[in-house]
């Protein structure tokens, strides 16, 4: 079983706690891990790149002279691809980059990256932050003072706007609600914050969702 370090609200340590057995299960795919991120990398891509080949760039439907007798090498087309303005040889076409991953495999990576992370120590609880106004300068100070540095993914408990904006001039912070961050973010992220209510709401949901099962099964 993993633990992971304990800040409260005003940035005081409290004694460790352990996560939650069904998403720290200590399992780390690094092949689901790169098939899953490498998804996510080629769905940023537009897939726009485009170009002309010689059949169409307008003109150059006549040849541009005589076959012998010029002295120069024979040519059919000023569109020809040698030529300036000419058409591109191979050109790129528009098309999806979009790769599609199964479910189960997305949620055996979610896991694996958050085991990775706790692994090396790197999951921070911390109890609800709320900013009654964006404040950018107060993140930064609450995450000094629980000595958290560099790439840092905040997990919160439902969506918080405030503090949303108050990351959003940080270049090394980024915040998401609980259950809506991507395999990558967990993976870029040096440090993983979460807030510690999201993870008890999750723990009743999974408790929740056994129940039924089991009551189906009987």
């Amino acid at each position: 079983m993993f633990k992971a370090a304990y800040y409260k609200t005003d940035g005081k340590k409290g004694r460790a706690r352990a996560l939650p057995d069904w998403l720290f299960d200590g399992v780390v795919n690094e092949g689901v891990l790169h098939q899953v991120v490498k998804a996510h990398l080629a769905n940023q891509r537009q897939g726009t790149a485009s170009a002309k080949s010689r059949s169409e760039v307008r003109g150059g439907s006549r040849k541009p002279w005589r076959q012998k007798g010029t002295g120069r090498a024979r040519q059919g087309t000023i569109r020809a691809v040698q030529w300036e303005g000419g058409g591109v040889a191979f050109p790129p076409i528009p098309h999806s980059w979009r790769q599609k991953v199964p479910k189960k495999v997305k949620r055996l990576a979610r896991r694996s990256a958050f085991n990775a992370r706790a692994e090396e120590d790197r999951v921070v609880l911390i109890d609800a932050l709320k900013f009654e106004a964006p404040k950018t300068a107060q993140l930064r100070d609450y995450l000094k003072s629980i000595e958290v540095e560099g790439k840092t993914l905040i997990l919160t408990d439902g969506r918080n706007e405030n503090l949303y904006l108050s990351a959003r001039n940080l270049p090394e912070v980024e915040v998401r609600p609980f259950g809506e961050e991507s395999v990558y973010e967990i993976l870029w992220a040096a440090t993983v914050v979460i807030e510690r209510g999201s993870l008890e709401k999750a723990d009743a949901a999974v408790a929740a969702d056994a129940d039924e099962k089991e009551a189906a099964d009987a």
